[in-house]
């Protein structure tokens, strides 16, 4: 049995959704430890989907910018976060990332126990030097959280009898940002469906008409839309055209919402949202970890790994419509769309499941 008040640090150096999939981690060692610490470490501007999680008390960022400004600079940086992670006095490092500098950080953080995976191009004798407990990865096969929660096991974590969560938290000050900028549209505190088609990396994304399509389905059926996109000049393009092809029939309505929301702000609307439609991206996790009906549309990924960690998320895949290139092969910068093989209809009964109308 594991001491309890126990400090833990979860170090994560990778992007928003990993960042949030991690916090099943914190669930974990808060179920089995009620009074532990779980701090997290992670690059700056990740740590926007944990500032208002009660789970985590406190976050270390490290800012990719730091290089920029010098070597002195960089070094100076790197020194007074080190030293403050050493007077933090954690028991256990639990690193999640295969860079170096996680590594590093995690030996000369100087806790009894760091942990990480035997990465495959890690296999090697400084890796093993800078942690105490090494676990195999699962690979493609198991989801991502799944396989983070592997790294309690050393520590003696039992997770027979309660299963860890995704969470993220939503402060009153987001809400109420939020509900401003709905107001300034003429929202009024009708209930809605909200759809976010893009994703930072396009290949991911359905075709626009078949998104028209839909929303046309949405209207004509009596629901609500509201309609977001991150502040990305290709999701501004994205929207514009969507809106130009949709013409709503009273007394439907729609609330555009593009590049104007904080990705606080964008939780807040999602769990207003009677159901989230969206495509394998960063609010598809906050949905997930919000426990809200879902449907989201997958292409070229590993589904099994990154699909919704929700047991109210619907997963339609193209590929079980027709042929996929491999997920190691994509470029994840081309402009190519890979979802063309799922047709309207199947994302229809998939929302017609979640949220009968």
């Amino acid at each position: 049995m594991m001491k309890q008040k126990q400090r833990f640090l979860l170090i994560q150096m990778m992007h928003h959704g990993d960042v949030l999939l991690t916090t099943a981690v914190a669930d974990a060692l808060k179920a089995a430890m009620p009074d532990c610490y779980v701090d997290m470490l992670v690059y700056k501007g990740m740590e926007d989907v944990l500032i208002d999680n009660p789970l985590i008390s406190q976050i270390h960022t490290i800012d990719r910018a730091w290089k920029k400004q010098g070597k002195l600079f960089h070094l100076q940086k790197e020194i007074a976060l080190l030293r403050w992670i050493q007077v933090q006095n954690y028991d256990a490092v639990l690193n999640f990332s295969n860079r170096w500098r996680a590594g590093l950080i995690t030996k000369f953080s100087e806790a009894q126990r760091g942990l990480s995976f035997n990465w495959h191009n890690r296999h090697n004798a400084l890796w093993r030097k800078l942690h105490t407990d090494l676990t195999e990865p699962h690979g493609m096969d198991m989801h991502t959280v799944d396989d983070n929660l592997s790294l309690l096991a050393p520590l003696g974590v039992d997770l027979k009898y309660y299963k860890p969560q995704v969470r993220m938290g939503i402060s009153e000050a987001s809400r109420r940002s939020l509900e401003q900028k709905l107001q300034d549209r003429g929202w009024r505190g009708e209930d809605y469906v909200l759809v976010h088609p893009g994703s930072r990396w396009f290949f991911k994304c359905w075709e626009d008409d078949k998104t028209v399509e839909l929303l046309k389905r949405l209207f004509d059926s009596g629901c609500n839309v509201v309609l977001t996109a991150a502040p990305d000049a290709r999701e501004h393009a994205m929207l514009e055209y969507l809106q130009s092809q949709i013409h709503i029939a009273l007394p439907q309505k729609l609330w555009v919402l593009d590049g104007v929301l904080t990705l606080r702000e964008l939780a807040a609307a999602i769990d207003r949202a009677k159901l989230f439609i969206g495509v394998d991206s960063v609010p598809m996790h906050i949905a997930a970890a919000l426990d809200k009906p879902q449907v989201a549309l997958f292409g070229p990924s590993w589904v099994s790994r990154w699909r919704p960690y929700s047991d109210r998320a619907e997963v339609v895949w193209a590929g079980d419509f027709g042929e996929l290139p491999h997920p190691n092969s994509i470029d994840v910068n081309t402009s190519e769309r890979y979802l063309g093989n799922i047709p309207v209809d199947a994302v229809w009964a998939a929302v017609e499941r979640q949220m009968p109308i």
